[in-house]
């Protein structure tokens, strides 16, 4: 299983090291790129294009400001994008947000929130953990967790 990470610059970086740590703690290979809808459309393009064929079963996209690069990779790909609209210092990634989601009908870009890397990167591992079993429990055990966690900060309010 891998994941084709792109971001639209490099200063979306810390957003996306995020999602690298996600998919590293549950084991999802991924390879990252730095592809602009803007000033590399063609790069853009061809990644998206070629994707499949590379091994590549999900891309996430992240992407600031006029943030269109999730749409641009949907257009080339039958592979499921999932798009992190990050932060701008413009309209505090509204912006960002707005580009990402309002996609036209027949070129879905799945989109967390605003700088909702980690998000991204869960929501990679549970569309590919339809096909993997493994990453199907480790997921649960993750919620399980999570559960737990905050069952016990409950525990510790109620004392």
């Amino acid at each position: 299983m891998k994941v084709g990470i792109v971001m639209g610059s490099k200063s979306d970086y810390p957003v996306v090291e995020r999602t690298e740590k996600i998919l590293s703690d549950f084991g999802v290979e991924f390879e990252t790129h730095v592809f602009s809808a803007h000033r590399t459309p063609k790069q853009a393009a061809d990644f998206a294009a070629g994707a499949e064929a590379h091994g590549i079963e999900l891309i996430i996209a992240a992407a600031g400001k006029a943030a269109h690069l999730g749409g641009v990779l949907a257009a080339y790909t039958p592979l499921p994008v999932i798009g992190i609209p990050v932060k701008s210092s413009t309209l505090d990634g509204l912006d960002s947000l707005l580009s990402t989601v309002q996609m036209p009908k027949g070129v879905p870009v799945a989109t967390v929130a605003i700088d909702g890397a980690e998000n991204a990167g869960l929501l990679a591992v549970q569309i590919l953990s339809v096909k993997y079993p493994e990453l199907r429990k480790q997921f649960t055990e993750y919620k399980a967790k999570m559960e737990a966690d905050i069952v016990a900060i409950d525990a510790e309010f109620r004392k």
